[in-house]
């Protein structure tokens, strides 16, 4: 009987770790982008995405939308921008060459405050260098 409770455990958490599957994914096919997704399915929480070279990434946060200036912050890093919003998700421009973005690169945290609305995002150290890379094939 004790094994087949620990099988069960086993499996419902299997099972746990499949809901919460999300991740960071960096396409570099076409344009670039990194996405905060659950694979193969059309989950997303947010999307950074620039021509190669370009150094302006846009970032498209999924969730609440608010149009309007942006605050965004990482570090002791702030910066303002032009939220746009669509009616899943909100667009800001962010140049990776500004203070912000580099102190996104090593704290992996940013906020997007709109009208008092903030939005996190959060790259966890494991998917650190998939951020890293995107920037340096981003920058011009």
């Amino acid at each position: 009987m004790t094994l087949l409770a620990t099988i069960a455990a086993v499996a419902a958490l299997n099972g746990a770790a499949l809901q919460n599957g999300w991740t960071w994914t960096l396409y570099e096919d076409g344009p670039l982008v990194l996405a905060n997704e659950i694979p193969d399915t059309p989950e997303l929480k947010a999307i950074f995405e620039c021509e190669a070279g370009s150094s302006v990434a846009r970032l498209d946060l999924y969730g609440p939308t608010a149009a309007g200036v942006a605050n965004i912050a990482s570090g002791t890093a702030t910066a303002t921008g032009q939220s746009e919003a669509a009616a899943d998700h909100q667009s800001v421009a962010l140049r990776t060459d500004h203070p912000v973005f580099g102190q996104f690169l090593v704290t992996g945290q940013l906020d997007v405050a709109v009208a008092g609305a903030h939005q996190a995002v959060t790259v966890q150290p494991a998917h650190l260098a998939k951020l890293r890379r995107f920037a340096e094939l981003c920058s011009g």
